[in-house]
């Protein structure tokens, strides 16, 4: 939005918190090279569109074929796991358990922990999941589409539709 050389003595502290900083002598410190150089305030803006994986993460009334879409995106992602079908499993755990620690999740499931965060984020991308500040929840969406696997096996795989 804007790009300025200031003076770092014209900073003032609601300036250095807006920043980031505790306070003014913080930012100060964190000021990088020559003293003689020009210091520079640059601001920017937030772009008001949201992230499309929250878009469709609140989604909840799913017609029919998007349940249908859902499961056969599931159904693949299992037949392309050397470790076996993993879907199910992970979407009941985060179910039964939100908020708790991924490694936690992936204990439970015996996959390690960067493999189990890489298949949470292959969920994520199809709105089922969402990430909170520790663990995750399933999304109005995963909720809605578990719903429509009724109370099957802890352990069956996703049923598809189609």
């Amino acid at each position: 939005d804007a790009c300025e050389i200031v003076d770092p003595g014209s900073i003032d502290p609601a300036e250095a918190r807006h920043a980031g900083f505790e306070s003014v002598e913080a930012l100060r410190r964190e000021l990088r090279g020559d003293p003689s150089l020009p210091v520079y305030r640059v601001a920017f803006h937030r772009l008001a569109a949201p992230d499309p994986r929250d878009v469709l993460a609140g989604t909840a009334g799913l017609t029919p074929a998007e349940l249908a879409t859902i499961g056969d995106q599931l159904a693949r992602l299992d037949a392309a796991s050397p470790d076996g079908p993993w879907t199910a499993a992970t979407l009941r755990l985060i179910a039964a358990h939100p908020g708790r620690r991924a490694r936690e999740l992936a204990e439970l499931l015996g996959r390690d922990t960067m493999a189990f965060k890489a298949a949470v984020r292959k969920l994520k991308a199809r709105g089922l999941t969402i990430s909170l500040e520790t663990g995750y929840r399933l999304s109005p969406r995963g909720e809605a589409f578990m719903a429509s696997q009724g109370a099957a096996d802890p352990n069956a795989p996703i049923r598809s539709p189609s």
